[in-house]
């Protein structure tokens, strides 16, 4: 038996529950939003390599790119948000993070991605792993339709010459910065399968260019990186899950170091022009991002168990996703 006190305070307490989740859920609406009109903007940028100043029509120009990267972060995060609900863990809604297009800003997609929190412990290992494993599938999905539909829907070669009328030219690109992304090996696989050699398929210099191959290879370029096994990325609470602490202190450690190296030879091919063509300096960043603020140890859950067979497969896979995802120089 409660008192009249009781329930006052009870309601209280809904009601404010229930203001703060109606102001979060118009955060989470105006972030989108936000990123929708940052994404669109990059992407009418990337496709015509045009800086403003900007008309509504070529606003347009740039929805494509918008909708299917929204697509592919939208679907990442809602498969940890989902998987989360069916194991009761309270999470949010996503945040997208919005990156608004400077003069001169380099390599700008429009979005830094998005991320949800959880709200609550997460009880096991189980739990764990089908929160950690559920985001880079639905995401790689996402980026594979976004890819497929891409290359079976490549325009002729008027379209880049509407973009660089002397592209054809052997004079072409002689006095430009060059910049190309790194290749992948579902990228690679997905360009001989669907395309023909009667078409012109764009070399990785100008993907960018062509807004469903370029959200593409950027959806497989965040899937790797969220898949490295350290610390509290993707990859590592699924590796953690897999195969418990001490293994994935080992992995993590391993990964961290071909991530050093890689970023060190980057530094060898800008600073010293070794021309190796193998490794990125931003690898080097996202190493000490790593390092220092996600940190390369994976903390403990409450309860672990051994991972069932379906688990494992499914683990298995995903690692195999980012051997096919990971380009070891994606910008050059």
């Amino acid at each position: 038996m409660s008192d009249g006190f009781g329930e006052s305070y009870y309601s209280m307490d809904l009601q404010k529950e229930s203001t703060l989740e109606k102001k979060n859920l118009l955060i989470h609406i105006l972030l989108f939003l936000i990123t929708f009109v940052t994404t669109t903007l990059a992407g009418m940028e990337w496709t015509t390599g045009a800086f403003g100043p900007y008309k509504l029509g070529s606003l347009l120009i740039g929805l494509p790119y918008s909708f299917s990267i929204l697509f592919i972060l939208a679907s990442h995060e809602f498969g940890h948000y989902f998987a989360a609900k069916y194991h009761k863990v309270k999470a949010t809604l996503p945040y997208f993070i919005p990156l608004p297009s400077f003069s001169g800003l380099f390599l700008n997609f429009g979005t830094m991605g998005a991320v949800i929190r959880t709200k609550t412990i997460i009880p096991s290992n189980k739990a764990m792993f089908d929160i950690g494993v559920s985001g880079p599938i639905a995401g790689f999905i996402a980026s594979l339709i976004v890819l497929c539909y891409g290359f079976t829907h490549l325009p002729g070669p008027e379209y880049i010459l509407a973009i660089h009328p002397d592209y054809f030219s052997p004079a072409y690109g002689k006095n430009g910065i060059f910049l190309a992304f790194g290749d992948t090996m579902l990228f690679s696989f997905l360009r001989d399968l669907l395309t023909t050699k009667a078409q012109f398929v764009p070399p990785m210099s100008e993907v960018y260019h062509y807004p469903f191959l370029c959200v593409g290879w950027f959806g497989l370029f965040v899937t790797s990186m969220n898949m490295i096994p350290v610390g509290q990325l993707d990859g590592g609470h699924i590796v953690y899950s897999m195969f418990g602490p001490a293994k994935h202190n080992i992995i993590a450690k391993v990964s961290m170091g071909v991530l050093l190296v890689l970023g060190l030879l980057g530094i060898g091919d800008l600073v010293f022009n070794w021309n190796l063509n193998i490794g990125w300096v931003g690898w080097l960043f996202w190493g000490l991002i790593l390092l220092f603020v996600i940190k390369v140890k994976h903390p403990p859950v409450m309860e672990f168990y051994k991972l069932d067979k379906k688990r494992m497969i499914i683990g298995y896979l995903s690692l195999f996703i980012l051997f096919l995802s990971f380009s070891p120089s994606p910008i050059k």
